[in-house]
């Protein structure tokens, strides 16, 4: 089955109205190809500034987090309604920052998960492991764990994109081999077909999320497991548009 290659920018606790501008504006005047799709998720504050800026067909707003409840006495949380009201259309769910830093748990995720499906946004689902659980072996193990939190309150996966991140990867120049990727990736597409069926298994999309940027990016073009990836520091720069391109 072809999948849509597929790149996420995650900003996380970075930018301005000035640069999340020039950002956009800057997605808006490249030669975009019309067969990738395009996410980006700014921080909560930026969301409508960038989804009133984008001119791109193929770009689309995220949220880098949502809540479980659509209102109510919750300080500093962002429902899925709230999102979609600034024409985002997205939310990242999961991300290891969140697990690591906010210790939110699986079932939370899976939760969030779901209400941000149900409440109409599509998910970019956020698993993987620690260097510690690297070095164990129980890579799959864990994403496994992860993944099974979800299916066990999701059954329709059209709107679930998944982001393999190895936490041990993230923002710190290090990066999983292509080969290294492409097996894990296998591996979890195989376990998804035994939760999930084999139909929505192949159906999914699977980013790599780890460390992602635009001269390593091209290494991935033959992995057939790797469905594009969720860029970190480098959806800030000008070498996002690189990433973007690099299965052109």
């Amino acid at each position: 089955m072809a999948r849509q290659f597929f790149v996420g920018g995650n900003f996380k606790m970075n930018g301005t109205n000035e640069s999340i501008t020039a950002i956009v504006e800057n997605l808006n005047k490249a030669d975009l190809p019309e067969n990738v799709q395009v996410v980006i998720c700014p921080p909560a504050p930026y969301l409508a500034l960038a989804a009133a800026k984008n001119t791109q067909k193929t770009v689309e707003v995220g949220a880098q987090n949502v809540f479980t409840k659509a209102s109510g006495a919750y300080t500093g949380e962002i429902a899925p309604q709230q999102v979609l009201d600034t024409g985002a259309t997205w939310t990242l769910t999961g991300h290891s920052e969140r697990r690591t830093i906010i210790k939110e748990s699986d079932e939370f995720i899976a939760e969030k998960t779901k209400f941000a499906l149900d409440s109409g946004l599509k998910v970019i689902l956020c698993i993987g492991e620690t260097l510690e659980e690297r070095k164990s072996g129980v890579t799959l193990d864990v994403c496994a764990r992860q993944l099974d939190a979800v299916s066990a309150i999701i059954k329709d996966w059209k709107n679930i994109v998944i982001a393999y991140e190895p936490v041990w990867a993230i923002g710190t120049g290090l990066a999983a081999t292509p080969e290294d990727a492409e097996e894990t990736h296998k591996g979890i597409r195989e376990h998804l077909a035994k939760t999930i069926g084999a139909g929505q298994a192949e159906a999914v999309r699977i980013l790599y999320g780890g460390s992602a940027n635009g001269k390593n990016a091209p290494d991935f073009k033959d992995k057939v497991n790797v469905d594009g990836f969720l860029v970190g520091g480098a959806s800030l720069k000008p070498e996002f548009v690189d990433i973007i391109k690099s299965r052109s």
